[in-house]
């Protein structure tokens, strides 16, 4: 059997701390954000709500605010962890229905 070398037991375990601290909920599309080789992925609504597995609250579709990196209180929301921890940012097109996640440059 093959031993993981360090670097890839780091990365691993840094994987699955952010993939715990994005709720259930959302861990789908941070799987697939995450997953994504993309420095830029575009969905539409419909395409983040299959992923999910529920439809989007209508907050998502009637305000930036709920695609925020983080709330008043400056805590990132349920669902920005979701992509947060995909190192990436969300810029929601409301008019087309759409999301552009970013891969942000550390």
């Amino acid at each position: 059997m093959e031993e993981m070398k360090s670097s890839e037991m780091a990365s691993l375990a840094t994987r699955t701390a952010q993939s715990v601290d994005v709720p259930a909920e959302y861990r789908s599309l941070h799987k697939y954000l995450d997953g994504r080789y993309a420095d830029t992925v575009v969905l539409r609504f419909a395409e983040i709500e299959d992923l999910l597995g529920f439809a989007l609250p209508g907050q998502a579709r009637l305000g930036q605010d709920w695609w925020a990196n983080t709330d008043a209180d400056g805590e990132p929301s349920p669902q920005a962890r979701s992509w947060i921890h995909a190192s990436r940012t969300a810029t929601a097109n409301l008019a087309a229905q759409s999301v552009v996640f970013e891969r942000e440059v550390r």
